[in-house]
């Protein structure tokens, strides 16, 4: 046997003596464990890093992994509110509702990485607004306030972390102004929110302002971010105005069904999913407190499908798919502010009480208030953020104080609603935010994008022409274009 040979054999039989002596999990974490090493090396390196010598820098190694899978679920959200809002829609307007949904992450990347990210973490002593680092350079963390790498995790995570939040705020907005919305003037005010207006009041609170020195709790962002999202949903749908034909002269609401509830109910597990990166990601570090932050977000989820399912039961006499899903968002929803400090018992209540509020909110704002949302985004995300930012003061086990939530949710509310609002006047009155009548009732992926999301198959719309398009034909009159 040559020397060579022997090697082999010893290394053979060291493997199997390891396979032998360590669960099969065990063995099977050591090539991947390899290879998250290898790859950090080469790409440390390849950013002036060195690879990671001591316990302290390999704790942050493994903080940065974490952050980055929780980036990866967060982003991946996108595709949950894609497939929830075009499902959740008519077929004629699927193309527009995804490529809103798709581009929305793009252009919320760019606009963040240009100024958004600087307005809510530069340093600033104003307490009101960032005012350094703009175009965010992925190295230099110091005008963030950011530690140093090796002694805390890269800028560049924290950037990636943060932007796929900022995203979800201007995704919250386009499912309630679906399909009769301009698609460049939806562009342009996510752009504004993006770029302007979250970043303001992200600052207050994540970014050490006001709020913040107040001791406002906002964990992973029932305000901050899914109430942001829904003061600016609300407010575009009210000035936008409701599909034609939705409410007719004499007070009727008429319903306009949703036209694949398989893939709504599809986009909903994935936001479920991805939820287990945005409030355990929030922890910014890979902690044993994340375990218990996934189990209360769970918790929550699931009790809000439940008690929504059993209140739209007993209120309408059947169980709605549309609010199981509904139910589980608000669910989730409610314990992202208190996710962190809520015991177990308190999660599931604040996620059972999320869960019977959408029901009753989504009736309210359709039937009495004659306000238009598809999905029902004001609902899930403004009425149930509001609930679960004061839950944190109600059951969280920390210092956080119901007045100070209530001021949070007050100061960011009406910051939001007044900015969203100059917002959708001006481009209201410069390029229009509604497209014309006709459009509308053709349906905005012919006519804004030249398009069919299921070109070839025979639509519902043609096999009952003269059905819905005669109940409209007397609400043209009254659509104008912005």
């Amino acid at each position: 046997m040559s020397r060579s040979q022997g090697q082999d054999s010893f290394i053979l039989n060291s493997m199997g003596w390891l396979r032998s002596k360590l669960p099969s999990y065990w063995v099977g974490c050591i090539p991947l464990s390899a290879l998250i090493f290898v790859v950090w090396s080469f790409s440390a390196q390849a950013q002036g890093f060195d690879p990671p010598e001591t316990l302290e820098e390999l704790r942050v190694v493994l903080d940065s992994i974490f952050l980055l899978v929780a980036s990866i679920l967060v982003i991946f959200m996108n595709a949950g509110f894609g497939m929830l809002e075009t499902g959740f829609c008519r077929q004629k307007n699927a193309v527009n509702i995804l490529s809103k949904n798709l581009i929305v992450f793009a252009i919320a990347t760019i606009v963040y990485w240009a100024i958004g990210f600087a307005f809510m973490y530069g340093n600033s002593d104003n307490g009101f607004i960032g005012l350094a680092g703009f175009f965010f350079d992925g190295v230099n963390g110091e005008p963030y306030g950011l530690d140093p790498y090796p002694e805390a995790v890269p800028p560049a995570i924290e950037f990636l972390f943060q932007v796929a939040f900022a995203a979800t705020a201007a995704t919250i907005v386009s499912g309630a102004v679906a399909e009769r919305i301009k698609f460049d003037a939806f562009l342009i005010f996510s752009v504004l929110l993006v770029g302007i207006s979250y970043p303001i009041t992200g600052y207050w609170t994540w970014g050490e302002g006001w709020l913040d020195g107040l001791g406002f709790a906002d964990f992973a962002g029932s305000t901050i971010v899914h109430s942001v999202g829904g003061w600016a949903a609300l407010t575009g749908a009210i000035i936008l105005g409701p599909r034609q034909g939705k409410y007719s002269s004499d007070g009727r609401v008429n319903a306009i069904p949703g036209h694949n509830m398989s893939i709504a109910t599809l986009g909903c597990l994935i936001l479920w999913i991805g939820w287990f990166g945005f409030n355990p990601g929030s922890e910014l570090a890979a902690t044993a407190n994340v375990p218990f932050i996934a189990l209360t977000t769970n918790l929550a989820a699931a009790a809000g499908g439940v008690m929504a399912t059993a209140t739209a039961w007993i209120k309408d006499g059947k169980p709605d798919l549309s609010m199981i899903i509904n139910g589980i968002l608000a669910g989730l929803v409610g314990i992202t502010a208190g996710c962190d400090t809520v015991t177990i018992p308190g999660a599931v209540l604040i996620g059972a009480i999320a869960g019977t509020l959408v029901v009753f909110s989504v009736a309210f704002i359709d039937q009495v208030l004659h306000i238009d949302d598809p999905v029902g985004a004001t609902s899930v995300h403004l009425v149930c953020g509001i609930w679960g930012t004061l839950a944190v003061g109600i059951f969280g086990t920390g210092d956080e104080n119901i007045v100070t939530q209530i001021i949070g949710i007050l100061a960011i509310g009406a910051f939001t609603v007044v900015a969203s609002g100059i917002f959708w006047f001006v481009l209201k009155a410069t390029i229009g935010i509604r497209v014309h009548a006709e459009d509308e009732i053709k349906g905005l992926d012919i006519t804004e994008h030249g398009m069919e999301a299921y070109s070839g198959f025979v639509k519902e719309a043609d096999v009952l022409s003269g059905g819905f398009a005669s109940s409209v034909s007397s609400e043209i009159s009254s659509g104008t274009e912005g």
